[in-house]
């Protein structure tokens, strides 16, 4: 009898152990993430929401949000070029700009490495009746081929800007609740630098790194202010970017509606209205 006792308190025992065993396996596999998610990570499928609810955790989430939008209708004016059109961000780039202040072609489409620029009768008067030129840029070093135009795209692109705003030593800050169009968004305030900025692009080769570096810091400029405002569903609606330097300033604003919207597409054009005109170079944008 006692025997049967003993061995009934060992089954105890062991099922007390097991049962601690069990429930502290959960912090190896905490659902908390430990850095900002590369734009590259596969979209999640989850919930945007993370539990912390800081500052730095509202911005990751916005980050997936935007991840997971993949596309968004933009209105953006960048120094002295302004323009509006659909953007895709991910799988792969696409672009359809009309552009509303002056310059060398009306619109602008992009779709992956191939770029269009024209529809305009300026440029059909050059081209012999065809209102398109088909371009790409020359390969890098490695032969990889290039997005056209990516200063532009890596300006506008939504969750670059949410990666320099979440990267690590970045100073971000809860501004307030504001009224916005029919609705009320969170604005967020982040201070970095243009280094900083385009560091956190891991995903860019180097040049357009350097690139994007350059054009954050007109004139030398060291600090960089980036305000974000977030709907309720911590999806990005606008955003704007100032620093100023010795000889110039950044004062970029991006406006971003229809996120996710089915209907968007980017289409290139006929081919009997385009004209190949091979590789070339594209400026950078202009401050």
């Amino acid at each position: 009898m006692v025997g049967r006792q003993r061995l009934a308190v060992l089954a105890v025992v062991v099922l007390l152990v097991s049962g601690l065993t069990g429930c502290g396996g959960g912090d190896d596999a905490s659902s908390t993430p430990s850095g900002s998610p590369s734009p590259t990570d596969a979209t999640p499928t989850g919930p945007a929401k993370p539990t912390d609810r800081s500052p730095h955790g509202v911005l990751l989430s916005a980050q997936l949000a935007m991840q997971t939008a993949r596309r968004a209708k933009v209105s953006y004016r960048l120094g002295p070029d302004a323009g509006a059109g659909p953007l895709f961000w991910q799988p792969k780039t696409a672009l359809q700009i009309r552009r509303s202040t002056p310059a060398e072609a009306e619109q602008l489409i992009v779709v992956d490495t191939v770029a269009y620029q024209g529809g305009d009768s300026a440029t059909a008067a050059r081209q012999g009746g065809r209102h398109w030129e088909r371009f790409a840029v020359p390969p890098d070093p490695d032969g990889r081929k290039e997005v056209p135009y990516a200063g532009l795209i890596d300006l506008l692109n939504p969750v670059e800007a949410l990666a320099a705003a979440t990267a690590d030593g970045v100073d971000a800050r809860f501004v307030g609740e504001e009224k916005y169009e029919d609705s009320t968004v969170e604005h967020y305030r982040v201070t970095t630098t243009a280094e900083r900025y385009a560091a956190a692009q891991t995903q860019l080769t180097r040049p357009r790194r350097d690139g994007l570096r350059a054009a954050l810091a007109p004139g030398g400029s060291t600090s960089l202010t980036v305000d974000l405002w977030l709907n309720d569903k911590d999806q990005l609606v606008r955003l704007q970017r100032t620093g100023k330097g010795d000889s110039g300033q950044a004062d970029d604003s991006v406006v971003y509606t229809d996120l996710g919207g089915p209907l968007l597409s980017v289409q290139a054009p006929p081919e009997a209205d385009t004209v190949d005109t091979g590789p070339r170079t594209v400026p950078p944008l202009a401050r």
